[in-house]
Parts: structure tokens; sequence; C-alpha cells
């Protein structure tokens, strides 16, 4: 065997040169592929952010345009929250491109991070507490290790935390005393409780109606959130609870109704309900009647009171409103008719067509974009009737004039609908009718103008009645609590469920008309109520415990704040 062949040394150094060459190259290739990922890491995050930022800009426009000219469509109240949505979806894109590019932006010494442009953040509300932590400052000086300091002022880093939310439970001590002489036993009485021999506090309650029906949470998925909390309840158990608490709270909503139906004009509406059957599911009713004097600058407070009812027959409503009279703004139901009779006792009802649903029927004949959106996804676009979009046009410009009114006083909004709608009122007839002329009866845009023509003289009481709306929102609004229930919720288990369902819709509903929060309103409530004098039940109403708790936080010594120095570990 030959011996093995030694390389020279020429040839070792060549090699090394070689093997150096070869690492420079591949240290520099992986720099430029470290460049190359920083920057489309940056261009990611540059084009993620634009788009949120385009989006918030979008949004806010959106908003704007909303408060300044009201609804500009019927389906405004959705894109505003479609844009929300997107909105969100959009901000974390660009919160996760942004810490991609910052980490591989490190990876190089070449390629800066991109800084992400933000809309400014709003501060946090004063009355949070602020617990404060100082990082202690150095005994010395880094630089000459001097020890004469002066404290030149302070940078503060504030950041939002939020505590998780803690069980407790109270125990409640009465003490049996003896007496010595007369050796009588005497023990001070068990405090008062909302539920007969109950052990759930207020503050559970008003929690479980709030989120059974403000939060549409179900209770057997509240029931599952608690026992990983590590709190088991049934939902048996917190059933007996709602139907406790739901009594116990009938006499705010008794005083509620009595001030809704002591209203000079009410927004009614209804919708639909699933109520469980023997095998089966049917369509049950709750109706909601709005006390909202606000656009016609009345000084009452809003409230809203709901009723449940097996079915849509006129008995209901005449049965809601059988004590009452006055201006009822509602939509075309033939069940109203009778309220409507000139001799009903105890006073005739009067009629308020609402333009908004008029205007739906034209705007579903005139929906531009959403025969553009069906054309460009390749379907069958629906055709746009021109007579349809100008109806449309000249409703909204009904509409335009009421907004500036809006919060004025009753006679000062008549008196601009005498001289500014009254002659657009008169033209749109006329124009309708011209129109009617043309059409076959059975034509979908002949039903839209003959739905406004059979009741003009409900459209057109607007005209002599500062206090009467052009639309029946209010009703809708208050009724949008529950097409969001039916989501989570399904069906109501009976009938009394849904009773007890009008009954905390009633509160909820009425309390966030009123800007209060509902769950404290209610907590405070019900920890109150059975000790509270039968005589003074109103001062428990939203409007007025509003009131009373807004002059006890005005007061500086009632707002808890925190300021507490403590070294971190």
């Amino acid at each position: 065997m030959e011996p093995a062949v030694s390389p020279l040394p020429d040839d070792v150094a060549a090699l090394k040169a070689l093997l150096r060459l070869s690492t420079e190259r591949a240290v520099a290739a992986e720099q430029r592929a470290a460049s190359v990922e920083a920057e489309l890491a940056n261009a990611r995050a540059r084009e993620s952010a634009t788009e949120a930022l385009i989006a918030h800009y979008k949004l806010q426009i959106a908003k704007l345009k909303r408060e300044q000219y009201g609804t500009s469509a019927e389906r405004t109240r959705r894109l505003l929250e479609q844009m929300e949505f997107e909105l969100e979806e959009l901000e974390a894109d660009a919160a996760e491109e942004g810490l991609i590019a910052e980490a591989a932006a490190t990876r190089t010494a070449k390629v800066a991070a991109f800084e992400r442009r933000k809309p400014a953040r709003k501060p946090f509300p004063d009355h949070l507490p602020r617990e404060r932590i100082v990082i202690p400052s150095p005994c010395s000086c880094p630089a000459c290790g001097s020890d004469r300091l002066t404290k030149l002022g302070e940078d503060v880093t504030e950041t939002l935390e939020v505590i998780p939310r803690s069980w407790k439970v109270i125990q409640t001590v009465r003490e049996r005393i003896a007496c010595r002489e007369c050796e009588k036993i005497t023990q001070p009485p068990a405090p008062f409780h909302v539920v007969p021999r109950g052990w759930a506090g207020p503050s559970f309650l008003a929690m479980l109606l709030f989120e059974k029906y403000g939060q549409h949470q179900p209770l057997n998925r509240q029931a599952d959130r608690f026992s990983r909390e590590g709190v088991p309840l049934s939902v048996s158990t917190l059933a007996d609870q709602v139907g406790a608490a739901t009594f116990a709270l009938m006499p705010i909503f008794r005083l509620i109704e009595s001030h809704v139906l002591a209203a000079e004009r009410l927004h009614g509406d209804d919708t639909t309900v699933p109520i469980k059957a023997k095998g089966k599911t049917e369509t049950g009713r709750l109706w909601d009647y709005v006390r909202d004097d606000r656009p016609f600058g009345g000084a009452d407070p809003p409230a809203v009171i709901f009723h449940y009812s097996r079915n849509r027959r006129g008995e209901h409503p005449r049965a809601h409103l059988e004590t009452w009279s006055g201006i009822l703004q509602a939509d075309a139901y033939a069940g109203y008719g009778e309220l409507y009779d000139a001799g009903r006792q105890p006073g005739q009802i009067l009629e308020a067509g609402c333009f908004a649903h008029a205007r739906r029927k034209f705007f579903e004949l005139a929906d531009v974009e959403g025969a553009a959106r069906k054309k460009s996804r390749g379907k069958k676009a629906s055709f746009i009737y021109p007579i349809a979009l100008e109806a449309v046009q000249k409703i909204d410009a009904l509409f335009a004039i009421e907004r500036n009114s809006n919060g004025k006083t009753a006679a000062e909004r008549l008196a601009v609908r005498q001289e500014l709608s009254a002659p657009l009122m008169a033209g749109l007839k006329e124009w309708l009718e011209a129109q009617l002329a043309k059409l076959s009866n059975k034509h979908d845009l002949a039903k839209a103008i003959n739905y406004m023509l059979r009741r003009w003289d409900a459209f057109a009481r607007f005209l002599d009645d500062g206090r009467i709306c052009l639309s029946n929102n209010a009703a809708e609004r208050a009724l949008r609590c529950v097409p969001l229930g039916r989501k989570a919720w399904l069906f109501c288990g009976s009938d009394r469920g849904g009773q007890r369902a009008a009954i905390a819709y009633s509160l909820i509903q009425t309390a966030r008309l009123n800007n209060v929060d509902p769950q404290a309103w209610l907590a405070d409530v019900l920890a109150r109520i059975a000790e509270h004098p039968v005589n003074r039940l109103d001062e428990l109403l939203p409007w007025k415990w509003k009131s009373k708790s807004l002059m006890l936080t005005s007061d500086p010594s009632n707002i808890a704040t925190w300021n507490l120095v403590r070294t971190p570990n």
C-alpha cells in the first residue's frame, strides 16, 4: 500500500483562503437574505398599517356623516358594524406584521424596522384608580460615582390592567344572647334578602340577569364559565335565581310601565321570538312601546316596556294600550286597526305613519349597490327602477329637513314643517298619484306607492304636530336586543320564559336609554328593594338613580384613588 501524500504548505494556505472566502460569501449571502427578508417584512408591515389606517379613517368619516346627516340608507348601521369588524382584523394584522418586521430587522444592521403610525389613543379615564409603582433611582451617579443627586422630574408610563373576577362568601353572623335575670333568649332579626331563603347576593343576581338578557349568554354557558372559575353551579339552580330575581323586580317594571303609558306619544313595534313547544318550536311575539320625548325637546326621561304574547293577534296591542290614548307611531300592522277607531274608549289613538317603512319598500327596488354586488359576483342583478330611486330621493329630502330641527321644541319643529316640509309633501303626493296611474296594480312599485297613499293622513300627520317623528326607529332600536339574543339562546323555554324576558328587557333597555350601567343599577336595586319603602320605590328608577349616583361621585371623598409606592421584586 502506498503511503498517503501530505499536502504542501502552499496547498494548505490555499485551502484556508478558499475556506475563508467561502465563509465570507456565506455570511454575506446570509446577510443579504436577512436584508431582503427584513425589507419584505417592512413592506408587509407598511402595507398592513396603511390598510388599517385607511379603514380607521373610513370608519371615522362614516360615523361623522351618520352623526351630521343621519342614516343615509337602510343598511348604514349594518355597514358600520361590518366596517368595525374589518378594522378590528386589520389592526390585529398590522400589529402582528409590525412585530415580524421588528424581529427581522434585528437580524441585520442595514435595515431599520418599520415604525407604524397609529391613530392617537385616548387617555385612560380619570375615574380609574391608579396604582403607582416607582422604579428606584440609583443611589450614586453611574458616570462619576457621586452621591450628590437631585431629582429633576419623572416620566410616567400608564398601562391598563384588569383584576380577574374574584368570588367570596359573605357570612352574616347573628349572635344569640341569654338574659340571666329573666332567662329569655334574644337574637337580632335576619337581614332582608331579595330572594326568600336565597343564597345569591344582589351583585351575583344582577350579573346573571344582565349576562342572560343584556349580553345574550344562556345560563348553561354561564354555568360552564363559573365551573372553570372554581364555583360549580347547576343550570337549574341558576334558573331558580333568575325567576326569583325577576319576580322581585316586578314593582320597578310596573313603575316603568306607568311612566311609559303617561306619554302623549309612543313608538310601537314587535318581533318574533321562538317558543319551545312539544317536539317543536312555535313563533311567539315580543312587543315594545317606547317613550322618548327628546326629539321634540321633552324633559321627561325615555323608557321602554316589553310584552310577550304567544301569537300576533290584534287583541294583544289592544290589551297593552287598553288605558292609553294619544299618538302611536307604528307600522301598518292591521292589528292596530281597532285602536284607531274614533269612538274608542278611553279615547282615540291617532296613527302616525313611519316614513322609514315606506322608504324601505322603494329602497329595495332601487338598491344600486346591491345590484352592483350581485353583478360583480356573476349573479343576476335585480332591475333598478328609476321611479323607486326618485321616490327615495324625495323621502330623503324630508328627512334632511327633520335633522336640522331635531331636539327643538314642538312649536319650532311645527313651524319648520309648515314652511319647508308641507310643500314637499304636497308635491310627493301629486307625484305618487301620477306614477301610480302609469303602473299595473300588481307591480311592486304600485304596491309601494299604495302603501303610502292609502295611509296618507297618517303619513301627513307630522305636518300638524311637532311632537311626531318621521320614523318609528326608536321602537326598532329598542327591539334590536331580541334578534341579537335569538342567535345565542335560539328559543324561549316556555311562555313564562317569554314573560320573564319581557320584564328583563324592559329594565335593561330602559337603563340603557338613560345612559345607566344596567348591571350596576340592577345590583343596587336588588340590594335595596326588600327594605325600601313602597311609597318611595320611584327613587330606584334608572333616571333618578342616575342623578343620585352622579351626586355621590361628584364628591372627591367618594372616589377611590390608590397611590401606592412599592419596589418591584
